[in-house]
């Protein structure tokens, strides 16, 4: 379908679909998260830290931005996950000012878990455009 095209009965229900498999989804991905003692947000937070490219862990800006959130609102959520034991903090040997974060321990444990229950979840939904 070209853009200008106008979407057709079965694109409509493509979309219906898809954006109610996307919510049952995302509900039940916050309920995992839960299961094993994270907040929806640290469970995206550990997935952040560890889905970042190699080479370097994320810097605060960073994971602000694979959160969509405020920096400020970032810094508390790390405050809150250090506190719990899932991440740390780490200057950088270059530049002083500037902190990257790492999974604790335990932040490996969960998220390795959670993944691998995600992964399974993900295998089982259907794709979309079904055509």
């Amino acid at each position: 379908m070209s853009p200008a095209a106008r979407p057709t009965a079965k694109n409509y229900e493509e979309l219906l679909g898809f954006r109610t498999a996307l919510r049952h989804f995302l509900h039940w991905s916050e309920e995992q998260a839960r299961s094993v003692g994270l907040t929806p947000a640290q469970h995206q937070l550990l997935l952040a830290i560890k889905g970042h490219p190699a080479g370097s862990a994320p810097t605060i800006g960073e994971l602000a931005h694979y959160l969509a959130s405020k920096h400020h609102s970032v810094v508390e959520l790390i405050g809150r996950a250090e506190a719990a034991g899932l991440v740390e903090r780490r200057r950088d040997e270059d530049d002083h000012r500037v902190v990257h974060l790492v999974l604790g321990p335990l932040g490996e444990e969960r998220i390795e878990e959670l993944s691998r229950l995600h992964l399974e979840e993900l295998r089982t939904l259907p794709r979309w455009p079904a055509d």
